[in-house]
């Protein structure tokens, strides 16, 4: 995982790149016909790539110019043309204009001179004995030749790439043979920007591109060449979808510290389709295991998988180590009504994928697999305690909350001594769950060992009992949703947490002694003398737990 870098505070800006295949102008000047031809302006953009060539006679082409388009000009639409004329057709993707002085144009106005060198777009003179038509049988001959080494470069790889899966090859080794063909460092990532594979050496410049967790800010990238800014660094990076019909599985990224060129882009989109097809294979073996994982941890929970001897050897095989004090997390999506339920399988899958990569960090053997609704996690005991374990896993999943992710709720068990107690550990894990997220709602976080008397609560049903307790305990208070309501719940409970300490109650509310004076008597009128009946105390003290837990108010 060294190739995994941790967050450092850049905010790294995207720079659009072309991504067209051509030629940079540079190399078609070194032509026979091209060599005679001046600069005479805008010399910074000779690197700029041309992938078209094109002459124009008229002053408003600029809706017709293509992306990576070279100019050719008489210079007669010049005579009429805006003053921005230079930054119009540049914006419109043209990479430069080669004017033919003499016959129309005895001299290119200043202030297109001007405006290319500001631009870096740049301006040629043709010689006259040069004819635009040997012009563009050179040009285009070049460009298509270019492209066509680029196609069967790619084709090559492509097919070396095929071989290697049908060798029985996977994603790693797909990222690895990538890496050095193009010679960069090469990474698979899921839809959020989870690592699937590395290979190559990484650039210093990559350390902002990934947040506290390890997570590629996938949503910072754009398909295609770009350069990526921070501070003083640059990247050259190419991104690539890895797309399964309508599924995408993931990103392949290519980085390095030179300029990545249109082949390398073509050769990483050959790569993507590869790297989909081991990751459609991957993921339908993954759904049998899983089938069979899911199978055999419901009968460890129901205590039908045999002997303690028959379920930690069973769990050998599957990679899982039971012979040891363990920890039971349950975790389940936040439900999102606007997904359909194909979306919401994908998302699961993805849930249950992200748990699988965080968990198997901290411990290899640990068990991850996931049920219909729910990913049921058994792992090592930490020294952290469950909670902080539990803490640390999710602040792994969470990251900065970036790359598509639902909210989710979690909950840990006890300290699990043995395999024979890993149902009650589950059943603890699903009530902390539950209790938790009842309590503090979406994206809770509990521990079955802090919920106190929430535990005793959860297990009674709603009733008409349970209405009635909470009626003739805590009256008015129990219904009403008003905003002073809600001041006088909060009021009574903290007063029943420091056992009627009027001084400390005052200070954690920040009132008035006499303010808080007030409070007490009229509350006392509400729901009786709570501060002289001990059984009242603890009647409303479990009152407002309810409360709490359930919602009622």
């Amino acid at each position: 995982m060294s190739m995994i870098a941790k967050g450092n505070g850049l905010s790294p800006q995207i720079l659009p790149r072309v991504a067209s295949h051509g030629v940079p102008l540079r190399e078609l000047m070194q032509l026979p016909r091209w060599q005679g031809m001046e600069v005479v302006a805008g010399a910074d953009g000779l690197d700029a790539i041309v992938a078209r060539l094109n002459i124009i006679e008229v002053p408003d082409i600029a809706p017709w110019i293509k992306e990576h388009e070279f100019l050719l000009s008489t210079g007669y639409p010049l005579r009429d043309a805006s003053e921005a004329f230079i930054s119009e057709i540049a914006s419109s993707g043209a990479v430069g204009l080669a004017i033919k002085q003499g016959r129309y144009l005895d001299e290119i106005p200043a202030q297109m001179l001007h405006e290319s060198n500001e631009l870096g777009f740049p301006i040629l003179t043709i010689p006259e004995d040069v004819a635009f038509d040997e012009l563009l049988h050179e040009g285009l001959a070049l460009i298509l030749e270019k492209n066509l080494t680029v196609l069967e470069r790619s084709d090559h790889v492509h097919r070396a790439l095929i071989n290697l899966v049908l060798q029985g090859g996977g994603l790693a080794e797909v990222v690895s043979q990538v890496a050095e063909v193009i010679e960069a460092h090469v990474i698979a990532v899921t839809p959020d920007g989870r690592l699937l594979a590395a290979s190559g050496a990484e650039s210093s410049s990559m350390q902002g591109q990934f947040d506290p967790s390890g997570r590629l800010l996938i949503e910072r990238l754009k398909l295609g060449l770009q350069e990526t800014a921070a501070e003083e660094l640059v990247l050259f990076q190419a991104v690539a979808s890895i797309s399964s019909g309508a599924d995408e599985l993931g990103r392949i990224v290519a980085s390095s510290d030179r300029v990545l060129s249109n082949s390398d882009l073509m050769i990483l989109e050959r790569a993507a389709t590869v790297a989909a097809l081991t990751i459609t294979k991957r993921q339908a073996v993954a759904a049998v295991e899983s089938k069979y994982q899911g199978d055999f941890l419901r009968e460890v929970f129901a205590g039908k998988a045999g002997t303690p001897e028959q379920v930690g050897v069973y769990a050998k095989a599957l990679g899982w180590n039971f012979e040891r004090e363990q920890l039971v997390i349950v975790a389940t999506l936040e439900p999102v009504v606007q997904l359909t339920p194909e979306e919401h399988r994908r998302a699961h899958d993805r849930f249950t994928a992200a748990w699988v990569s965080v968990t198997r960090t901290a411990d290899p053997e640990a068990a991850i697999v996931g049920f219909a609704n729910e990913v049921v996690i058994i792992s090592a005991s930490s020294a952290h305690g469950p909670r902080g374990y539990l803490e640390t896993l999710t602040a792994g999943l969470s990251g900065d909350g970036g790359g598509g992710r639902h909210r989710f709720n979690a909950g840990v068990s006890r300290v699990v001594p043995a395999m024979e107690a890993l149902p009650e550990g589950y059943r603890q894990a699903k009530q902390a769950l539950g209790v938790g997220r009842r309590i503090h709602g979406a994206g809770s976080v509990a521990d079955f060992e802090t919920l106190g008397v929430f535990r005793i609560l959860s297990l009674v049903p709603e009733s008409e009992e349970l209405r009635s307790f909470l009626d003739e305990t805590l009256g008015e208070l129990a219904t009403r949703e008003d905003a002073e309501a809600e001041d006088l719940r909060k009021t009574l409970g903290v007063l029943l947490d420091t056992n009627i300490n009027v001084a400390e109650t005052s200070r954690i509310l920040h009132f008035h002694y006499n303010t808080l004076r007030y409070r007490i008597l009229k509350l006392e009128r509400m729901v009786g003398p709570f501060t002289i009946d001990p059984q009242l105390r603890l009647s409303l003290a479990l009152s407002l737990r309810i409360l709490t837990m359930r919602g009622l108010a």
